[in-house]
C-alpha cells in the first residue's frame, strides 16, 4: 500500500494542477460571459443561470480529467453505468436538491419575477435580490433577508407586486346617514384628485359600499406607484386630501354610534302607568 501510495503521488499532483487550471479557467470564463452578456439586454436571471452553467461545464471536465489521470482506468462510460445503477439512490437522497435545481433553472428562464421585484408568497413580502440555483434571495421590508428554496416559490402561487409600474389602491371612507351622499361622493372624488401621485388618467372610483353601524361606506380606488412605500404614501395623501375636504363641506366623519333603549318593565297584575301601592 505504502509503494503503491508513492507511484499514484505524481498522479495526485497532476490532478491537483489540474484542479487548479480548472479553477483558473472557469474564473476567467466566467469573466469573458459577463463581458459578452453584458452587451445583450438579457435579464439578470438569466445571466446568473448562463454564469451557473459555464461555470458547471468547466468544473464537470476538469473533474473528469483529474479523476482519468488519478485512476487509469476511469472512463466517461464507467461514471455513466454508474450512475444508471444508483441514479434511483441518488434520486431518493436528493430529492429536495434536485428539485430545487430545476425550479431554479425555470424560474430564471421565465420572463417574471425579475431581480428586484416585489414579491409575496406564503406570508413572505420583500424584494427579490437575488437568484441562485438552490434558493431565492428576498430582502423583507422591514430589512431582513430570507433565503427561499425555489420550490416553494415554482409550486406556490406568487404574487409579483411591482410587475408593473402602477397599482390600484383603496381605501374606505365613511359619513353620517343624514349626508348627501352625491355631494359626499364629488367632495372625494375632487379631493383624491386633487392629492399628488395619483394618476387621474386612469379614473378614479368613489362606490357607496355599505350601511354600516354608524356610517354609510364608500370605496374609494385610484392608481399610483406601485413600490410599498409608494403605496404608502399615496394612501397617506389621499386619506389626508378626503379628511380636509369633508371639513370644509361640513361632511361629517361619524364616531361610532351606541343607542341605547330603555323599556318600562311593569309587574304581573299590574296595568302599564298604574301607580304601584305602598
Amino acid at each position: 500500500m505504502g509503494r503503491d501510495l508513492v507511484r499514484a503521488l505524481p498522479n495526485l499532483a497532476i490532478a491537483l494542477v489540474v484542479l487548479l487550471i480548472t479553477w483558473l479557467v472557469a474564473k476567467f470564463a466566467t469573466r469573458i460571459a459577463d463581458i459578452i452578456i453584458g452587451r445583450s439586454s438579457l435579464r439578470p436571471s438569466l445571466k446568473n443561470l448562463i454564469d451557473t452553467l459555464v461555470k458547471l461545464a468547466i468544473w464537470l471536465a476538469g473533474l473528469m480529467v483529474a479523476l482519468v489521470v488519478v485512476m487509469p482506468g476511469f472512463t466517461p462510460a464507467s461514471v455513466i453505468a454508474g450512475l444508471g445503477i444508483g441514479a434511483v439512490a441518488i434520486g431518493f437522497a436528493f430529492q429536495d436538491i434536485f428539485e430545487n435545481f430545476l425550479a431554479g433553472v425555470l424560474i430564471m428562464l421565465r420572463e417574471k419575477m425579475r431581480i428586484g421585484d416585489v414579491i409575496e408568497c406564503e406570508g413572505i413580502v420583500g424584494k427579490v435580490e437575488h437568484i441562485t440555483l438552490r434558493e431565492t434571495h428576498v430582502r423583507k421590508l422591514s430589512g431582513e433577508v430570507t433565503l427561499v428554496p425555489n420550490a416553494m416559490l415554482f409550486k406556490n402561487p406568487v404574487m409579483i407586486l411591482t410587475d408593473e409600474v402602477q397599482r390600484r389602491h383603496e381605501v374606505v371612507a365613511g359619513v353620517s346617514y343624514d349626508t348627501d351622499l352625491d355631494r359626499a361622493a364629488d367632495v372625494i372624488r375632487q379631493a383624491v384628485a386633487g392629492a399628488e401621485g395619483v394618476d387621474t388618467d386612469k379614473g378614479i372610483d368613489v362606490f357607496a359600499q355599505e350601511f354600516n353601524s354608524s356610517s354609510i361606506d364608500f370605496k374609494v380606488r385610484w392608481w399610483s406607484g406601485s413600490k410599498p412605500r409608494d403605496m404608502w404614501e399615496s394612501r397617506d395623501k389621499v386619506v389626508r386630501a378626503i379628511k380636509r375636504a369633508l371639513d370644509k363641506e361640513g361632511i361629517e366623519i361619524p364616531f361610532p354610534y351606541v343607542t341605547y333603549t330603555f323599556k318600562e318593565r311593569v309587574p304581573l297584575g299590574r296595568e302599564p302607568g298604574e301607580a304601584a301601592e305602598d
